[in-house]
């Protein structure tokens, strides 16, 4: 029988409540295909602050690195925003994405047929929607040098290598030959020199895939044309600014963000998370939505653990439960035939998952 290792930070708010339902369904699809997972627990963010008195424990960063993938949820809340910014929450995720070399954030953003009603744009501009954005996550503006604030201005300076765009490119182009076989590079090309040489490398790798279709895009337009008819696109393969932007906005597209999940691939470990932060709002009231969190888990069984029958079998069941008018609060307005509790809906689905 195959064995993993799982790396779980269960983190903040409402990550310790959706964490445990993803658990819950990964148990009963690694019975059905017949594998094991060994959970490992560890602290990050506000949690590891108020233990360690730093947001990544060096206990937490070796079990990741020894850890087959890292299943995570959600960290911050307002008991922890004062504090310095090297030493708040989010600090411990970055440090985490860095150390692993998770350069590649995956995210999807699907509509559901249940809940096309959900999005704020018109069904029939977004139905069929299922696009994958793949965005470089350790380059780019947000860790260019050199960057300051001075007296009278501010700068910061974007840099790219022909390395790191290589590497992203065939992530991008792997994926798409197991979708539609679409890349469509988003750039800023008639501005950025940066955005020139991502086209120059993009290219040269698309050779090595002469499937796939690869198509480019300034970004302004992708930003319209997400909202203007959004089942154009199968992957979009961006640079970090520009992919941050956009994955969000793709996200309300599709109606809630509860329900997209995303993965920061990379080296050997990579990082299965849902885009919702911790609602510490909400935390503890048995109201969350934990599908995101458990489509998470499904993307860390194709992309981590190469057991895509497990995945499939997950979003299936997560389809048909929604199908079946299974609601959690968030959702309660569209089509709902009964609304369900956080660990309600995890258990619905675990045991929709026995059923397939």
């Amino acid at each position: 029988m195959k064995k993993y290792n799982i790396c779980v930070i269960k983190g903040d708010g409402i990550g310790t409540e959706i964490t445990e339902e993803a658990i819950k369904v990964l148990d009963s699809v690694s019975v059905k295909f017949g594998f094991e997972l060994n959970y490992e627990y560890f602290l990050m963010g506000g949690a590891a602050i108020d233990v360690f008195g730093v947001p990544l424990p060096d206990e937490t960063l070796n079990g990741a690195l020894k850890s087959d993938a890292v299943l995570f949820g959600a960290i911050g809340g307002p008991k922890w925003d004062n504090l310095d910014p090297q030493i708040r929450p989010e600090a411990g995720l970055l440090k985490l994405r860095k150390s692993l070399n998770a350069f590649a954030n995956l995210r999807p953003a699907i509509i559901f047929d249940e809940l096309v009603n959900a999005s704020s744009l018109k069904p029939e501009i977004i139905s069929g929607t299922d696009l994958m954005i793949i965005r470089e996550l350790t380059g780019g503006l947000y860790f260019g040098e050199p960057r300051a604030i001075e007296k009278d201005r501010a700068y910061n300076t974007m840099v790219y290598s022909v390395s790191e765009i290589e590497r992203i490119s065939k992530v991008a182009f792997e994926i798409a030959l197991k979708r539609r076989k679409k890349v469509c590079l988003v750039d800023k090309a008639n501005v950025l020199e940066t955005s020139r040489l991502w086209r120059e490398v993009v290219a040269n790798i698309a050779k090595a895939y002469p499937e796939v279709v690869l198509e480019y895009m300034y970004v302004d337009n992708a930003a319209m044309q997400i909202v203007r008819n959004p089942s154009q696109f199968d992957v979009i393969l961006t640079e970090n600014l520009f992919g941050d932007i956009l994955s969000d906005e793709a996200s309300m597209v599709c109606g809630s963000i509860g329900l997209l999940p995303s993965a920061s691939i990379g080296d050997k470990v990579g990082i299965f998370e849902p885009i919702h932060g911790s609602a510490p709002d909400i935390a503890g009231q048995g109201i969350a939505n934990p599908i995101a969190m458990i489509l998470s888990a499904s993307m860390m069984l194709k992309y981590a653990l190469n057991e895509e029958n497990a995945a499939n079998c997950i979003e299936t069941a997560v389809k048909n439960v929604l199908k079946d008018g299974y609601r959690t609060k968030d959702l309660s307005k569209f089509d709902a035939k009964e609304i369900c509790t956080t660990s309600e809906i995890g258990t619905i689905i675990s045991d929709y998952v026995k059923k397939l």
